[in-house]
């Protein structure tokens, strides 16, 4: 028995960038607060538009053709309850004084659209940017492909009174079940 393997994606034999068959992808970030670490995360759901859906994570993969934009996913009345594509990072806190950090970073070569995800959190934002670098950078080599500059998405939250939730994501799209 024999095993096919497919070569390693070579982005720069692309040449044009054909559509995905979905929607851009939505970067937002967002925090929320609550009488516990859930309610928090919760309210983070829906300062970034996701809350009324179910989450489905995905890994790190971005699909040639994928377009990405920053901002809020808008969710029509008539989603509620579909199923959501996403990467996600959280993190949630509950001690007074304390601060949390929630981040996306991506490479994505220019002209396929192809890249990586990685989602990481912390409670240092320097160590956090610096980790989603270091992780994107070892990702591609270990691939031995190079997309270009790292980009990040970055959410912080510091716990007064409440719990808190810091909350970075990445939005593919929906569909009804």
């Amino acid at each position: 028995m024999s095993c096919l393997i497919d070569p390693p994606l070579q982005p720069a034999n692309r040449t044009v960038r054909e559509p995905a068959p979905f929607g851009p992808i939505v970067l937002a970030s967002g925090m929320g607060q609550g009488p516990t670490p859930l309610a928090a995360f919760d309210a983070a759901l829906r300062d970034t538009g996701v809350a009324n859906y179910n989450l489905i994570c995905l890994s790190s993969v971005i699909p040639p053709g994928a377009q990405l934009q920053r901002g809020r996913w808008h969710t029509p009345p008539s989603a509620w309850g579909q199923r959501l594509y996403v990467v996600m990072s959280q993190m949630r806190e509950e001690r007074p004084g304390h601060s949390v950090h929630a981040g996306i970073g991506w490479v994505q070569e220019p002209r396929s659209g192809a890249g990586l995800f990685v989602e990481l959190h912390g409670d240092d934002p320097d160590r956090l940017q610096h980790d989603l670098q270091r992780t994107l950078q070892a990702m591609q080599a270990g691939r031995g492909i190079d997309f270009g500059p790292v980009h990040t998405e970055i959410a912080s939250a510091t716990c007064h009174d409440q719990p808190v939730c810091a909350l970075a994501i990445a939005v593919y799209g929906s569909s009804p079940w």
